[in-house]
């Protein structure tokens, strides 16, 4: 906002412009206010590693595939599983030192990904491997 007042000086009248920053202090204030507050609440980013040319891991036998479908749907070993019996299902399959890997359709939302990795540490397997397709050249995947 710019204001003006009129002083009288040797030449008669002269008026002088002055800009009134509090309004914009004022403004930059609230805004430091509401970046501090919302700051804290931002704990969700995962920064994912990245890599240009993955490298692909041979597929053993010996390893439990558990397949979640694009309708939700659990198969552990290729048997399908109930969501009640998914636990029970994985304690029977797991043993020590098994590879354990998740193929899940990319259409289904992330929250049913997460419930089937959490009845796979529920059954006491600690690690877990997501299976992905790489994608060679402009919209091919392989």
């Amino acid at each position: 906002m710019v204001t003006s007042t009129r002083t009288s000086g040797p030449r008669g009248t002269e008026v002088r412009a002055e800009i009134n920053v509090t309004p914009l202090v004022d403004v930059c204030l609230v805004l430091l206010i509401i970046f501090m507050v919302v700051t804290p609440l931002i704990n969700d980013a995962v920064r994912l590693p990245e890599t240009p040319t993955p490298g692909a891991m041979a597929e053993r036998p010996d390893q439990l595939v558990v397949v979640v479908g694009g309708d939700g749907a659990v198969a552990v070993a290729g048997q399908p599983v109930t969501a009640d019996g998914l636990a029970e299902a994985l304690r029977a399959e797991a043993r020590p030192g098994r590879e354990v890997v998740i193929k899940a359709d990319r259409a289904i939302p992330y929250g049913r990904v997460r419930e089937v990795m959490l009845a796979l540490s529920r059954a006491g397997i600690g690690r877990v491997g997501l299976v992905t397709r790489r994608i060679d050249g402009v919209g091919s995947e392989s």
